[in-house]
């Protein structure tokens, strides 16, 4: 069976594993990134990991088909680095994609990450089987990657598909996008949490803060701790969020009219308090003869969702080559 080495490169790791071609991983590590010290050392130090891993599976570079590397965007697709990511800050302009490939002596492919995960879960995930879906990760932020008629839309340079900064309220939060209200700061587990200890601050009376023990402590768990017994400020929040969630889903299926939306990112650990009012709402504000389509399901690949969809990403670029 055919074989891929992926990395999944994040602010706090990089995650990094040998793949088959039915999406199976057959062995994942990760190291940790230390961002702040630049992007040769954190590279450096994942090559030397998956060297290692090559070596405990009995593996050799050419027993590959070549490397996928799934990274925080923005992206320069043409140099192979990060371009200004949030993320990884004082990367751009390094080479990702050309240090990897040199390392192992293999073509690599670099993509955005929400990117690669929508490839992974239409070749391995929940969407299997379907020519036209969206994925949307809900997450610390809000991402996004479409698939159109079976392949992976990318865009004129590589950074299609930032769904999360689509404008919901132009007269909402700032962020750090430069725009207002973007999808991505109003529904995130940031902003989530953003939103409760705003409310706290200005005199609310919930549970949420004895369970978090300060205003500052709160979190997306404590939140949803409250939802379960009914907290009135948690009942409000996490209505404003499924209200917001589905109206940005909303807008993603009158815009992709997709077979399928696949939803991921820690936020969807909520389960059905989360899943049933967010597609409620998102079906009820489409267009119909669109939302009557589309369905919205959680994410497949669970937390080996960055290293299959980078993977997929390589499959993708051998299957062209």
């Amino acid at each position: 069976m055919r074989k891929v080495l992926a990395f999944d490169l994040g602010g706090t790791k990089i995650a990094f594993g040998v793949v088959a071609e039915d999406g199976s991983v057959l062995k994942s590590d990760r190291v940790e990134t230390v961002a702040s010290k630049g992007p040769a050392q954190a590279i450096e130090r994942a090559v030397e990991g998956a060297k290692k891993l090559l070596q405990e599976l009995n593996l050799k570079p050419i027993d590959l088909l070549g490397i996928g590397i799934a990274s925080p965007g923005p992206l320069d697709i043409s140099r192979g680095c990060v371009d200004g990511s949030p993320n990884l800050p004082g990367w751009s302009g390094y080479s990702i994609e050309g240090e990897i490939s040199k390392a192992f002596g293999l073509p690599a492919r670099i993509d955005n990450d929400a990117n690669a995960a929508a490839l992974g879960e239409y070749l391995f995930g929940a969407g299997r089987g379907k020519r036209n879906l969206v994925y949307v990760t809900i997450s610390t932020g809000i991402g996004g990657g479409v698939i159109v008629d079976g392949k992976l839309m990318r865009g004129a340079n590589g950074n299609a598909a930032e769904l999360g900064h689509l404008t919901l309220d132009i007269k909402g939060p700032p962020c750090p996008c430069g725009g207002n209200g973007c999808y991505e700061v109003m529904a995130s587990g940031t902003a989530i949490a953003r939103r409760t200890r705003e409310a706290l601050a200005a005199g609310a009376s919930s549970k949420i803060l004895t369970l978090a023990g300060s205003v500052d402590a709160v979190t997306t768990h404590h939140v949803l701790q409250a939802l379960a017994e009914k907290d009135a400020l948690a009942v409000k929040i996490w209505d404003e969020t499924t209200e917001y969630l589905g109206r940005g889903l909303a807008v993603i299926i009158n815009t992709f009219n997709p077979e399928m939306i696949v939803v991921g990112g820690g936020v969807t650990a909520a389960g059905d308090v989360l899943f049933t009012p967010m597609r409620t709402k998102a079906l009820k504000y489409a267009f119909p003869r669109l939302a009557a389509v589309c369905t919205i399901v959680p994410a497949g690949l669970g937390g080996d969702v960055g290293v299959v969809g980078a993977a997929a990403c390589a499959f993708e670029a051998a299957q062209k080559n």
